[in-house]
Order: C-alpha cells, then sequence, then structure tokens
C-alpha cells in the first residue's frame, strides 16, 4: 500500500468514527439530555407584554436556594440541593397568535421516546388550553433525570424545564417557586403568575 493509499484510508477511518460519535451523540434514545434547547423561545420577547426568564444552574441554584428561608420551603429546599438546573421562560401575551405552534412543537420534538414519557396531558378545546409534564428518566427507570413542563394557553406560554432528580410525590414544593407555575387547581377566578425575573421588553 503506497504512502497516498495509506491516507486516503486513514482520512477513511477517521471519518468513520467522527460520524459515529455523532450518530452517537444524537441517537434519541437514553442518551439525550435532560437539558432542552430553548433558545428559540427568546425571539417571543419582543412580542410579549409580560417575561419572565429564570435561568438558574450550579452554584446560581445553590444561591438562589439560599433566599428560600420560610418554614414552607423546607421540603423545597431538599428537592432543589439535588437539581443541576432549573430554567423557566414564560411570556405573557397582549393577544392570540402573538406565538406560533411551530414555538411550541420546536420544544415538543425534543421530548420524545424512550429518553421522555409524557405523564400528563390536559387540554381544554374550548378555552384554548393545553399543559403538558414529561419525564425522562434513567434506563433502569429507577429515577427521574429530568423534567420538561409547557402550559399553553391563548395569551400565556411557559415552558419548564427541570434537570436532575425529582421525587414526582414532591413536586408540588416547587410550585410557584423560582418560575415553576402552579399546576393545581387555583382557589382564585385569574390564574396564578410564576414568580421570577420579570421584565419589560
Amino acid at each position: 500500500m503506497n504512502a497516498r493509499n495509506k491516507k486516503i484510508r486513514s482520512g477513511a477511518l477517521a471519518a468513520f468514527f467522527v460520524a459515529m460519535l455523532l450518530g452517537t451523540l444524537s441517537m434519541p434514545a437514553f442518551g439525550q439530555n435532560p437539558r432542552l434547547d430553548i433558545k428559540n423561545l427568546e425571539a417571543l420577547s419582543k412580542k410579549a407584554s409580560e417575561v419572565v426568564d429564570v435561568n438558574l444552574d450550579g452554584s446560581l441554584l445553590k444561591l438562589a436556594s439560599k433566599f428560600m428561608t420560610d418554614e414552607d420551603d423546607r421540603e423545597a429546599l431538599g428537592i432543589i440541593k439535588n437539581l443541576k438546573g432549573v430554567y423557566v421562560k414564560s411570556f405573557t401575551f397582549e393577544k392570540p397568535d402573538d406565538y406560533s405552534p411551530a414555538d411550541v412543537e420546536a420544544i415538543r420534538s425534543q421530548l420524545q421516546a424512550p429518553a421522555w414519557s409524557r405523564i400528563v396531558s390536559a387540554r381544554s378545546k374550548h378555552e384554548g388550553e393545553n399543559a403538558e409534564i414529561y419525564l425522562m428518566t434513567a434506563p433502569d427507570g429507577g429515577s427521574v433525570l429530568g423534567m420538561a413542563i409547557i402550559c399553553a394557553e391563548p395569551t400565556e406560554l411557559t415552558v419548564v424545564n427541570i434537570v436532575g432528580p425529582v421525587d414526582i410525590n414532591k413536586l408540588s414544593q416547587l410550585e410557584g417557586k423560582m418560575g415553576i407555575p402552579r399546576l393545581g387547581e387555583q382557589t382564585d377566578e385569574s390564574p396564578q403568575k410564576p414568580e421570577g425575573h420579570r421584565a419589560k421588553p
């Protein structure tokens, strides 16, 4: 084998291994990342009348937990200390159709089986409301690696991505904290707004 053929073969092998690596990284199985790419939603800030944007990971998440000093926050702190990140984007619009189904579908398309499972789907055709909760579980199904929540209404859109182990039985302890919306029934007729940093576009 001459030097030229060796070079061609080496290049082909290198390309093969790169292709294998890229294929492995893009596999929609349990290699999926529990952190979603929600950057496409940033463009909606210009159209929204109210914006909640939460990006907490690592040291920032630990810092935020230090401000949770109420007695009611004790169980929530027990959950937060094990999390790797909390990411929330919530928008309120002046009129319907200020965001498109494609904006939501870009998020939903990342929540594919078998890595992700939809555990809750609530829809109201009359009100135009849609709420979905997804879980990413470990290959053995023994632990939760991440969670995604999509709440879509005609004039509101909220996407929550929690990265890290989440105890489903204690999920309610995180509602209303760090921008995570309240998923249960509201006692007031008006929906509860998620807490977090609000910005006017």
